[in-house]
């Protein structure tokens, strides 16, 4: 019986040492193990590559740059002659498309184009008429839209030829045909409206100003229906585009002397004080003949600087007129960018392509001027004048 009780006290002995001895096996392991990750530790603060790596900041991943190309063409207008030679009497309807067919590449391939609309859309029933009081076919606009033009300015001479019915039936026409308008208003919550179109991320405001309407009266009780050129007016408007958080300012100005080439004093006043008052392109309209265009660096009240762009005069992009330089345009490419890191606009270059308002047998063509010397496919006659015609162009444009 003792030895029994022996036996068994002897083997719980064993077992327990056996606990002691895993434990402490265990022990000194976790121990290693501790030790070895304290020195690792160590090691990587004092410079071990991996942690470098891992502590290293992420560099932000930089917004890309954005350029856009703006087209602007001139005075889009319609004499009696250019709505009766785009008549299909076949169809008993009009078709304007063919006439412009050989530019359509330049206006089409701009992120955004804009022309100014010289005519009224006051409908069929009123009679198509040409000067002094303009009324046009509706398919006119549809062309226009045909060959790729985004905005009009509408603000000009010829927009109160029909009356205050005939600025709300352009408008309204412009509308279904889908081109954006702006310097006149079926109503006074309309014109404060601001017109702001985002081109691939970029936010432009077009305004437009004209210097008065042919003698025409505005009605009273509907002054807000044109844009006239009050600088008051102008600060409102440039403001209310500010608060819309804009990048670009594009002003069209529907101003100057008729038929003169170079700029007057008062052009370039106005220049001046929309330049000063953050405007960055002006589009000049009126003269019917083209006149110089200017890049400027416009140097800001707080001393920083930015770039600015005025033409005077867009000349006459679509008429009858036959006077000397009537014909002659241009369709300006006006190439910006906004800077991802900075947001500040640039203006990196304007370049134009040299038109001419061809009229032939019942029929009109704006030829590209520089493809139409170039090719040399027609009469020496007309050959001379297209010379003539860039040669006045590239004088006049770039006049200093």
């Amino acid at each position: 019986m003792n030895t029994k009780n022996y036996q068994r006290r002897s083997k719980k002995r064993k077992r327990k040492l056996n606990y002691r001895r895993i434990f402490l096996f265990l022990l000194i392991i976790c121990l290693f193990i501790f030790l070895f990750s304290k020195i690792t530790a160590k090691k990587d603060t004092a410079g071990g590559s991996s942690s470098k790596f891992a502590s290293s900041p992420v560099e932000p991943e930089k917004k890309p740059d954005t350029t856009i190309h703006i087209a602007a063409i001139g005075d889009i207008m319609c004499h009696g002659p250019n709505y009766q030679a785009a008549y299909v009497a076949s169809e008993k309807t009009y078709d304007f498309t063919p006439f412009f067919r050989q530019i359509t590449p330049h206006t089409s391939a701009a992120d955004i184009a804009i022309g100014n609309l010289e005519t009224t859309f006051a409908g069929s029933a009123r009679g198509y008429s040409g000067y002094p009081t303009f009324n046009s076919p509706s398919q006119l606009g549809d062309a226009v839209k045909g060959m790729g033009i985004d905005v009009v300015s509408t603000a000009n001479n010829h927009c109160m030829d029909k009356g205050y019915s005939g600025i709300v039936n352009t408008l309204k026409t412009l509308d279904e045909i889908g081109i954006s308008h702006t310097g006149t208003y079926a109503s006074a919550e309309a014109q404060k409206e601001i017109l702001v179109k985002d081109v691939k991320g970029v936010q432009i405001a077009f305004l437009s100003f004209t210097y008065g309407t042919n003698g025409i009266a505005i009605p009273s009780d509907k002054s807000y229906s044109v844009n006239l050129i009050d600088k008051d007016l102008i600060l409102s408007q440039i403001q209310a585009a500010k608060e819309k958080n804009i990048d670009l300012i594009c002003v069209s100005m529907h101003w100057g002397i008729e038929y003169q080439t170079s700029p007057n004093a008062e052009q370039k006043e106005l220049a001046d004080f929309l330049f000063a008052n953050d405007v960055d392109i002006i589009l000049g309209s009126h003269p019917h003949v083209l006149q110089k265009m200017e890049k400027r660096t416009v140097t800001k009240e707080d001393g920083s600087t930015k770039d600015g762009f005025v033409i005077y005069s867009l000349g006459n992009f679509f008429s009858n007129q036959k006077d000397t330089g009537t014909k002659d345009s241009v369709i300006l490419d006006i190439q910006v960018t906004k800077s991802g890191e900075t947001d500040k606009m640039s203006i990196d270059s304007v370049s134009f392509t040299p038109i001419y308002c061809y009229k032939g047998n019942n029929t009109y063509e704006l030829i590209d001027l520089k493809k139409a010397v170039a090719n040399g496919s027609t009469s020496k006659t007309l050959l001379d004048v297209y010379q003539s015609a860039l040669d006045r162009i590239n004088k006049t444009i770039i006049a200093q």
